[in-house]
């Protein structure tokens, strides 16, 4: 069922319109001449606060919702503050559902994230792994807002006929990503280790685990326009996987960072510290079947992103 969207006539809220996902969404929404673009940051609201919330909401009535904001952080953050991920992400996607029905928004996106997926899904993933089997325990608290926010999405179209949808996209990085080495996942990491390395003149860069497990990265911008393009051609209540649907190993990844930052030094692996899930790869069948793919090969998104981090964070 077709939703076919006329940009030029809309007004969209993007929620999370600074980070790396809400920013990319913005960029296409600019592209595709969106009517009216609406952002708030999140010291000018706080999407827990839930009267907030719909004050913002009820006065700026937006034709469309997509909904982009989260509390996001990597293994470590997500192990040490599992009360905060499940709490703030609870509160945020269900205040900005509420806020949305009860002013008849009748077209709302909701992202996710694939580690909502079973820890053990037959690869590649498929959206009907959900809920077929125990999550993955280093981010289950971020997992389980998540799915909650996609059970939502299915009661208020069964409930009340919404046409909203949800969708999940694979690991992205892009322009906007969190290069803090404390928090961040592993492409941005290796940009910052393998550019100070260069910098430092340092002969060796140490690198977590084996080097083995295979993962799948999207450029930011790829998603953002299969969001657009989503909000026209799409409407149904099971979430929809949005990745690139070929992977690599991480050693291979490492290479190829190494390579368009510039760094000519070796890398040495520890195979005592972890390596995380084997692999972790979406089936993006159906939303191919919808006539998207990516645009924007890895090559040339560690190229482009790597200038952005050389202009604005090195």
């Amino acid at each position: 069922m077709s939703h076919e969207v006329a940009w030029g006539d809309t007004k969209v809220y993007v929620a999370g319109h600074n980070g790396l996902v809400g920013s990319a969404i913005v960029r296409a929404l600019e592209a595709a001449g969106a009517g009216e673009i609406i952002g708030w940051s999140s010291r000018e609201l706080d999407l827990r606060d839930r009267s907030a919330t719909f004050d913002a909401i009820t006065e700026a009535k937006p034709d469309i919702i997509i909904d982009a904001a989260a509390k996001v952080g990597g293994i470590m953050a997500n192990s040490t503050f599992p009360v905060e991920f499940l709490r703030d992400n609870s509160m945020i996607q269900t205040n900005v559902m509420d806020a949305a029905h009860s002013n008849d928004i009748d077209r709302l996106l909701f992202l996710g994230s694939s580690c909502i997926y079973p820890r053990h899904a037959t690869q590649p993933i498929r959206e009907s792994s959900l809920m077929t089997g125990p999550l993955e325990p280093t981010n289950q608290a971020y997992a389980m807002a998540k799915i909650s926010g996609i059970y939502y999405i299915e009661a208020h179209r069964e409930q009340y006929g919404r046409h909203w949808i949800s969708a999940m996209p694979t690991n992205l990085y892009g322009p906007r990503d969190n290069f803090d080495l404390q928090s961040s996942h592993v492409l941005p990491a290796f940009i910052r280790r393998f550019h100070e390395a260069k910098v430092s003149g340092a002969p060796t860069v140490t690198v977590w685990g084996t080097g083995a497990p295979r993962r799948e990265f999207l450029h930011v911008d790829d998603l953002a326009n299969a969001c657009l393009m989503l909000l026209s051609n799409y409407d149904s209540g099971q979430t929809i996987n949005v990745g690139c649907g070929e992977d690599l190993p991480i050693k291979e990844l490492a290479e190829s960072v190494a390579d368009v930052v510039g760094f000519t030094g070796t890398i040495e692996w520890d195979s005592s510290k972890p390596d995380g899930m084997p692999r972790k790869l979406l089936d993006t069948s159906r939303i191919n079947a919808l006539g998207w793919k990516p645009q924007i090969s890895l090559r040339d998104g560690l190229t482009s992103t790597y200038a952005w981090y050389l202009e604005n964070v090195a």
